[in-house]
């Protein structure tokens, strides 16, 4: 009679219980979100493990529709696609704000980071679509009023 069912068992236990805790998904952004209306004050961090962390706050889940929508936006910033053209994050910095601007962004990922206004001129879509899933991600499953 051998041992080896057992300590086979255990073992594979041990590996099992080590990819359930594992390491932490990797960023797929940090936006820094300021302005002058209350609640605009805001740090949002996207995990591609399908987590939100506002405000150093706990992880929440996020849906996969929001997590397919961040990692499509992260594409657009890197412009991953193209390898003749660098992405947004490395050509278009800063977007200044327009009179009457009520946001600013900051949005930081691995290829760089740029900054940008709610009502910046020619901002590219990729910008929009940050902005509108910051708010969503701020508004559900941080529980944020905006």
């Amino acid at each position: 009679m051998t041992r080896r069912g057992p300590v086979a068992a255990l073992a594979l236990g041990a590996v099992l219980a080590g990819c359930a805790g594992g390491t932490p998904s990797p960023d797929l952004f940090v936006v820094e979100r300021s302005g002058t209306n209350p609640g605009a004050q805001l740090r949002l961090r996207v995990t591609d493990g399908g987590f939100v962390s506002c405000n150093g706050g706990p992880e929440r889940a996020i849906s996969s529709d929001q997590l397919i929508d961040a990692r499509d936006i992260v594409r657009d910033l890197n412009d991953d696609d193209r390898e003749d053209t660098p992405g947004l994050l490395r050509t278009r910095p800063s977007l200044p704000p327009r009179p009457g601007s009520q946001l600013r962004y900051v949005v930081r990922a691995e290829d760089g980071s740029a900054r940008f206004a709610d009502n910046a001129a020619d901002a590219p879509e990729a910008y929009l679509k940050l902005a509108a899933l910051v708010r969503a991600l701020a508004k559900g499953p941080c529980g944020l009023p905006r």
